[in-house]
């Protein structure tokens, strides 16, 4: 089976391009803003705190996502100012929206003196089926695709947007695909642990949300060939992943004694 972009242009209105990538993404936060609004409202609190933080953490999100894409792309950004604000072709980072919406729940979180985790779990499950859906937006740019892949199902690249390594390959790994169902895989999990516990136990649902993303980033970033900057000569997006996979096993770990010695006072 051989998967193929049409194109980045759903279609033009009065003259301007409108791009799929910005279709799906708008798809995605809306899918994401429901699902959470829905966990919070069944879990926690029958309040619309998370509709009314919704657009703030949209635009952070997009902001630190965006800044985090052109401080690693700093050299080409640098000459190309003008395409700073030019989002709507991709180029949005995902450990980047992370850092700024952490920042901007932890500052909201202290002033209305509300659990932080208990923020944090309805929205990650919300981003968790957004991220499923967003990373289609990957195939109709032709981007984020992996090595050269001559499989039962592989992506047609078309010449131009070839690395020039593989200039003379024209499949790959359809590693938007993978990333789209493995992390379908992680909101469906999510889904479970949270009707299960009936939403108890939020800090372990964050930290187990960031474990598994962390675990499949980076089986991702092996099989991809768009990687921009290395540390250590692996793509700074699998060092990133590493820390966050330690940092988020710490707070399993942690909120698992946490429900343990609850159960054991009670």
């Amino acid at each position: 089976m051989i998967l193929s972009s049409p194109g980045n242009v759903a279609f033009e209105f009065f003259g301007l391009p409108i791009y799929f990538y910005g279709i799906i993404m708008a798809c995605a936060v809306l899918a994401g803003v429901f699902v959470a609004f829905w966990a919070w409202k069944k879990y926690y609190t029958q309040d619309s705190m998370i509709l009314d933080l919704a657009p703030w953490l949209i635009i952070t999100g997009i902001f630190g996502a965006r800044v985090y894409y052109c401080l690693l792309n700093f050299h080409y950004y640098a000459e190309h100012l003008n395409e700073i604000f030019n989002v709507r072709q991709g180029g949005l980072s995902i450990h980047g929206m992370f850092l700024a919406c952490l920042v901007f729940l932890i500052i909201f979180a202290r002033c209305k003196k509300i659990s932080l985790w208990k923020l944090s779990a309805p929205m990650l499950l919300g981003v968790s089926i957004a991220q499923s859906i967003g990373r289609w937006g990957n195939f109709f740019n032709s981007e984020a695709f992996g090595k050269p892949f001559d499989g039962f199902l592989k992506l047609y690249i078309a010449p131009q947007y070839r690395p020039p390594e593989f200039a003379d390959c024209e499949y790959f790994h359809p590693a938007f695909l993978w990333e789209s169902l493995l992390d379908l895989a992680i909101f469906v999990v999510l889904f479970l642990i949270m009707k299960k516990t009936n939403g108890k136990n939020p800090l372990f649902i964050t930290s187990l949300y960031f474990f598994m993303y962390s675990v499949v980033r980076i089986l991702i970033e092996s099989i991809r060939t768009d990687s921009i900057f290395y540390v250590f000569n692996l793509p700074v997006a699998t060092v990133v992943s590493i820390a966050i996979m330690f940092i988020s096993l710490s707070g399993i770990l942690y909120s698992v004694i946490l429900c343990r010695s609850s159960l054991h006072n009670e």
